[in-house]
């Protein structure tokens, strides 16, 4: 296996391989790869920047941050983002993490698919979506070197079936709430699905409000 460096590696401690214990028995191949590679990413992205980040908390928020969509894993009336922090947050604390380092992980659960505000948040926040936004849209994929990409994609693969794959996942978690997409990028998902899907419009909810005026 290609080498990842060390300052963007999995942190070898009892939290980390309880994590990875907990996430490999749960999740699919898809989505734990797909998490260890938001890890790996977000790790990356933060060594570029500067940035000092907790490796252990940066690994729970990347590692929980899908679970959500798992089947047993998710609510019938709760954003999946929201059920996946729950989910880390809960694991978390039966682990003897200190409140403030849970809810962290849990805001950046919480907001990785929420664009324009993590960066300008804790560096655990930040890398997270940063993490997702590599390994799913591709943002700022020229900022890693062929060699940083090839040993994270070597050690956790990609399908070549990963874009398809992914929006797959995405609308199976989430078909069964949709009221819950509202306002996020998850209604893109159902609508690419279901070509009749009638999504919530801001300004509809505004004009219908129950205020007269």
């Amino acid at each position: 296996m290609a080498i990842i460096d060390s300052a963007a590696a999995r942190p070898d401690t009892k939290l980390a391989r309880a994590i990875t214990e907990f996430i490999r028995d749960t999740e699919s191949d898809l989505l734990f790869n797909h998490s260890s590679r938001v890890f790996h990413f977000g790790a990356i992205a933060g060594v570029h920047r500067g940035l000092r980040f907790d490796r252990e908390l940066l690994y729970a928020g990347a590692m929980f941050h899908d679970i959500g969509l798992v089947a047993g894993r998710s609510s019938a009336d709760e954003r999946f983002e929201v059920d996946s922090a729950h989910a880390a947050r809960d694991f978390l604390r039966s682990h003897g993490v200190p409140e403030a380092d849970a809810s962290t992980v849990w805001t950046a659960i919480a907001l990785h698919t929420t664009p324009g505000i993590p960066q300008h948040m804790h560096p655990v926040v930040a890398l997270v979506t940063a993490g997702v936004e590599m390994d799913v849209l591709g943002l700022a994929y020229s900022d890693y070197s062929d060699a940083e990409r090839d040993a994270v994609v070597l050690n956790f693969p990609r399908p070549q079936t990963f874009k398809e794959d992914i929006i797959q996942a995405f609308y199976d978690g989430n078909k069964h709430r949709p009221d819950t997409t509202f306002g996020n990028v998850n209604a893109d998902v159902i609508a690419d699905k279901e070509p009749h899907f009638h999504r919530g419009n801001f300004c509809g909810v505004i004009r219908t409000s129950a205020w007269q005026d």
